[in-house]
């Protein structure tokens, strides 16, 4: 036990030499700055109207951090369709050459390394803490945010954590905090003590301080995921499923009162063998019991949505899971995915396909291309097709109802040109059929349009009260090549179609 005048002691020199109580965090903070980066790049975003084209060059500012691997961590959405990436240190003038390694915009992140790796011999990578904060613990964001040049740091608390499912991939585990988080902080550190915690991401838009970070168990489980040289994805399921709170739907299923645990509405189909049936109550996952919300108990403190636990528990692609079916339980191993199936899919980083005939231009449907609708010249085309009915909106989330299904839809207005004298503006309708055969998907069209003999094109779409086009083939085959020449249209289409059109010439 330590004397009266020891304690005297320590406290004096405290109150004489105070620099010695902000040593620690000072130098805490001087080493995430030498960690923390500027991150310039140069984008050009797909126009999905114009599909042989891209947008014009964008200069987007963002922030990083080191990792290890000699390796910069940012966010996906900064270095998107990037044609040119720099970075630059805090307190540096000069500015580095990067490139984007690895990038998964489902969850937000990207590698990038550097052209000149001796940049890592000053600037260590940032440690990760093991485990996810507590609410109200303290947290500081570091990064470049709109307002100024110089490196921001913002402090805040945890405000709340939570597994945040998605219709179209494996949900994320995501921390919401109060330090303010804007433009150009995305892809900075958030930092507790000296250890990084998660990765700036998002913002609320229309509220006051909610913004998002990635935390560090997803940051690990990307670095892993790349350390073959490729990016994978997350492992998910894709079964539809619904909560167990109702009194009828307990009665219905004839359960225990001790049953608790979330249904099966609708088992994926695009898993071969998949042991989960419709009405199966799905009881726990592993060892882990599962409420009737569908959430688990993580901590003493948080409760999570269930599938938050397959990144921590799954091997060799399975998830174990205990079900309840007709009046008994058993134990199964249910596959796992890194994608969900979609006819209507993300293009995540890849710019669209495109084929050009005559004066209509045909691609594949795509989420973007869907969202995009709002933002452009034909925002009263979105309206339209879905009070027609059309496919574009009717079956988003929608599994292909076969192996190669993709939706087949006219991307761009009609070419000005005498061939589509007449016809109504068919941009975001979808084709049903050519010549009366259904067409699969953009592959299946340049092979059909390819090997026709038939003097008519007549082009049907799938939606009510739209009229079909109806085109001679030989006459849209001479005048493909002055519409592109007079539109300024390089090649009739994308690579992959190109391949398949003129492998007409080998047969």
């Amino acid at each position: 036990m330590r004397s009266r005048s020891h304690v005297f002691g320590f406290v004096a020199s405290l109150l004489l030499f105070p620099s010695a109580l902000s040593r620690g965090a000072e130098s805490a903070g001087n080493s995430v700055e030498n960690s923390v980066v500027k991150i310039f790049a140069t984008v050009r975003y797909p126009d999905y109207f114009r599909p042989w084209a891209k947008l014009a060059p964008m200069e987007v500012t963002g922030s990083g951090v080191v990792v290890r691997g000699r390796r910069i961590l940012s966010n996906a959405h900064v270095v998107l369709y990037a044609s040119q990436v720099q970075i630059q240190a805090n307190q540096a003038g000069d500015k580095l050459n990067a490139a984007v390694e690895f990038v998964a915009p489902d969850i937000d992140l990207a590698i990038l390394k550097l052209e000149d790796e001796s940049f890592f011999d000053r600037h260590p990578p940032l440690p990760h803490a093991d485990a996810l904060p507590d609410v109200r613990d303290s947290v500081m964001v570091y990064g470049y945010p709109e307002g100024g040049s110089s490196l921001s740091v913002t402090k805040g608390i945890v405000s709340r954590i939570e597994y945040v499912p998605s219709m179209f991939r494996a949900g994320n585990l995501l921390i919401q905090i109060d330090a303010a988080i804007n433009s150009g902080n995305s892809g900075g550190p958030a930092v507790a003590g000296d250890k990084l915690i998660g990765l700036a991401s998002a913002r609320l838009d229309g509220a006051d301080n909610i913004g998002y970070i990635i935390p560090t168990e997803e940051i690990e489980l990307f670095l892993k995921d790349t350390e073959d040289g490729r990016y994978d994805g997350k492992l998910g399921m894709y079964d539809e499923l619904q909560t167990l709170e109702n009194p009828a739907l307990r009665a219905f299923l004839k359960l225990p009162a001790s049953v608790e645990g979330i249904v099966v509405h609708k088992p994926n189909t695009a898993i071969p063998n998949n042991p989960l049936k419709e009405w199966d109550v799905i009881t726990k996952i592993g060892d882990t019991p599962i409420d009737n919300q569908g959430e688990v108990r993580f901590s003493p403190k948080l409760r999570v949505r269930f599938p938050y636990l397959i990144q921590r528990i799954a091997k060799d692609g399975k998830v174990p899971l205990t079900i309840f079916r007709e009046g008994r339980e058993m134990q199964v191993q249910m596959p796992l995915s890194t994608k969900r199936p979609m006819v209507i899919p993300s293009l995540e980083d890849r710019y669209p396909s495109y084929f050009v005939y005559g004066p209509l231009v045909f691609s594949e449907a795509s989420n973007e291309f869907v969202s995009s609708f709002r933002r452009s010249d034909f925002g009263y085309v979105g309206p339209m097709l879905a009070l027609g009915g059309s496919p574009l909106y009717r079956r988003i989330g929608d599994a292909p109802a076969y192996e190669d299904e993709a939706l087949l839809i006219v991307s761009s207005p009609l070419f000005p040109h005498r061939l589509s004298t007449g016809y109504s503006n068919p941009v975001g309708q979808t084709v049903k059929s050519l010549n009366g055969k259904p067409i699969r998907n953009l592959k299946h069209l340049v092979e059909t349009l390819r090997d026709c003999k038939d003097e008519f094109i007549a082009v049907e779409f799938d939606i009510r009260g739209f009229e079909t086009f109806v085109f001679k083939h030989a006459e849209m085959l001479s005048a493909t090549e002055d519409i592109l020449s007079d539109n300024g249209i390089r090649s009739q289409g994308s690579p992959d179609t190109m391949a398949i059109w003129n492998a007409k010439q080998a047969m």
